[in-house]
Order: C-alpha cells, then sequence, then structure tokens
C-alpha cells in the first residue's frame, strides 16, 4: 500500500472515530458501553399556501447536544450526521439515526419556490432555537409536524473593515457555520472584490447570519460572537432584504503545532463553549493564528494530525476540553501532538 493511500485511510479512519464520539449522548460515552439500536423520522413536506406535497426537499437532523455538534470537519456544514429528502408524495424518511434529541433544518431543491427553514410545530421559522425538538428513541420512528415550505426571499449586503470602511473581499456569509475547505471554496455565498454578497432561498422568518474572513474575527450578525445575541434579518418573501456587516480585528489566538506528521489541510477549529456553534478556523503549518471577538468562550480543537483530533488541553472530547476565554490581550495556545 502506498505511503499516500495509507495516509488517506488513517485520516478516514481518524474522523469516523470522531463521528462516533461526538453523536453519542453526552452521558453515553462510557467504555465498553454497547450502542442503542437506532431510531428514525418520519414527515411530511407541504406547501404551506395549498397544502400540495412538495418532492425532494431534503432535512439534516441537527443535533441539541453541542459534542454531537461539533462532529463537523473540513468542507461540511455543521448540520449532524444524518438526514433525508422528501419522495413525491413529499414523504420523508430518515433512518439509522442515533437516539437523541434533534431539530430540523430543511432545504427544498427548488428553492425559486420555497426557501429554508427551521422546523417548528407551527410552521417555519429562521431560528435554530425556535425549532421544535425532535426526540428520536432507540428501535421507534417519531413523527415530526408536517413541514410547510413558504416562498423564499434574498439577502444582500457588503462586508466591509470595521476599522477602515473598506470592502472585505472572499468573506465567508453563512446561515449555518461550516468549516471551509482550503482547496474548493465554492461551499457558499462568498463576497466579491467590492465585499457585495447575496443570499437566495431563506424562507420568510427571520435569519442569523455568520460573517467569516482570513484576518478578521468570526462573527454573527449585528458583529456579536454568539449566535443568541444575533441581531436577525428579516427576510420577506420575494423580495430583497440588505444586511451590511463590519467585521473587527478581534485578538490574536495562536500557537505553536508540534506533530511528526503534519495533515496535508491541518486545522485549528473554535467553537463556542457553550452551544457548540463553529467560532473560528485558522490553516495550520508550524502554528496557527485565529482572530476572536473579546468575551468569546471557546473550545480548541486540533484537526492536525493523522490521527484522532486533539481538543485543548490534550482533552479526547469537546466535553472534556478546558474552555478559553478570550479577552482584550493576545493569548498563546500551542499543541503537542508527538
Amino acid at each position: 500500500m502506498s505511503p499516500t493511500l495509507l495516509r488517506k485511510l488513517t485520516t478516514t479512519i481518524a474522523i469516523a472515530l470522531l463521528v462516533v464520539e461526538a453523536a453519542a449522548p453526552a452521558g453515553a460515552r462510557t467504555p465498553r458501553q454497547v450502542s442503542p439500536a437506532p431510531g428514525g423520522v418520519r414527515a411530511v413536506v407541504r406547501d404551506a399556501a395549498t397544502g400540495a406535497p412538495v418532492p425532494c426537499a431534503c432535512a439534516a437532523l441537527v443535533p441539541i447536544d453541542a459534542a454531537a455538534l461539533t462532529a463537523v470537519t473540513l468542507g461540511e456544514d455543521q448540520l449532524g450526521r444524518y438526514g433525508g429528502c422528501a419522495d413525491e408524495q413529499g414523504s420523508l424518511v430518515t433512518g439509522d439515526v442515533a437516539p437523541g434529541d434533534y431539530r430540523l433544518l430543511v432545504r427544498p431543491y427548488d428553492t425559486t419556490r420555497h426557501g429554508w427553514q427551521w422546523v417548528g410545530r407551527h410552521g417555519g421559522t429562521g431560528e435554530r432555537e425556535r425549532a421544535s425538538v425532535i426526540r428520536v428513541r432507540a428501535g421507534t420512528v417519531t413523527n415530526a409536524p408536517d413541514i410547510r415550505l413558504d416562498p423564499p426571499g434574498t439577502v444582500v449586503g457588503v462586508v466591509t473593515d470595521a476599522a477602515t470602511d473598506a470592502p472585505v473581499p472572499r468573506a465567508l456569509v453563512m446561515v449555518v457555520p461550516y468549516v471551509p475547505d482550503p482547496k474548493y471554496d465554492d461551499h457558499g455565498p462568498t463576497t466579491d472584490e467590492n465585499g457585495r454578497y447575496t443570499i437566495t432561498g431563506l424562507g420568510p422568518y427571520e435569519w442569523p447570519v455568520q460573517f467569516a474572513a482570513g484576518g478578521y474575527a468570526t462573527v454573527w450578525s449585528g458583529g456579536v460572537g454568539s449566535r443568541a445575541q444575533a441581531r436577525k434579518v428579516r427576510v420577506r418573501a420575494a423580495r430583497t432584504t440588505t444586511l451590511d456587516q463590519a467585521l473587527p480585528a478581534g485578538t490574536p489566538v495562536s500557537g505553536a503545532v508540534r506533530v511528526d506528521e503534519l495533515l496535508t489541510y491541518a486545522q485549528v477549529l473554535a467553537f463556542d463553549a457553550s452551544t457548540g456553534d463553529l467560532a473560528g478556523v485558522a490553516d495550520v503549518g508550524s502554528g496557527y493564528a485565529l482572530r476572536l471577538l473579546p468575551g468569546q468562550r471557546v473550545k480548541l480543537r486540533c484537526d492536525c494530525a493523522y490521527a484522532p483530533p486533539v481538543w485543548h488541553r490534550d482533552a479526547a472530547g469537546f466535553d472534556a476540553a478546558t474552555p478559553l476565554r478570550v479577552r482584550h490581550a493576545p493569548v498563546v495556545v500551542d499543541f503537542d501532538l508527538d
């Protein structure tokens, strides 16, 4: 077997171990415990106005447990590990789901007719915390509320440097945080050379939006570090809403990374210590450099070696990781994977 193939195989196994660890409920992560039987979720997708079934809309089961939410790797959205798409009759069934509590995010295939939504008990919402909680039990298929899709709207805006007002090109604009891939940059909306962006296909609700760019702190709309504090943008059906955002420099968080063999696309990731939301990503060479907002409380993970990721300080998972309180003074956190 070639060294390159061996490294790829080792990386795949390492990521699989991370996913298994994170997807299990917090109280279930004990040695030699037999995993419970998987469950499932059933729902019907309909047009909110007519009640007609909507085919091909896809749903993601997003875990409430913060540790499970951090099971995200290169190029992935923070959408959990389970999902499914509706058939021609609008019937959506997802199986092989680990028992636990989830919320549903639905992404229609045709976003010119219907917009994204978090699924609430009486309709859609743009706020994750307002979505219905669906409890999946072992060996049981749970009925979720009917999914009623509304017409979409659009958000446009300009991203600028908070200190200079200069436009920020190539900034990521996200309603669901994701880990960017250094090689592929077409994952979602980004700003152009004039700092302008467009998000299409959102349901007509209030949405928090996250902004990230190299050399700046990652912020939610309103310039805050937490989704809960974000200034939501009100999306309206068949209309365009403007949301501009200035990016602050933030506090430098950096450190050395010592490892026998560095992963090809090594990264250090920061996650909100309370919610598990992605709060920052830095590429790794001999070290890394992040920028975070003063006041943020985060947990850092190094996806740096051909081995399972390492959390600060040498912790095996999110729950055991040491939280870092970001203030105004620069912070140094090293990772030693030797």
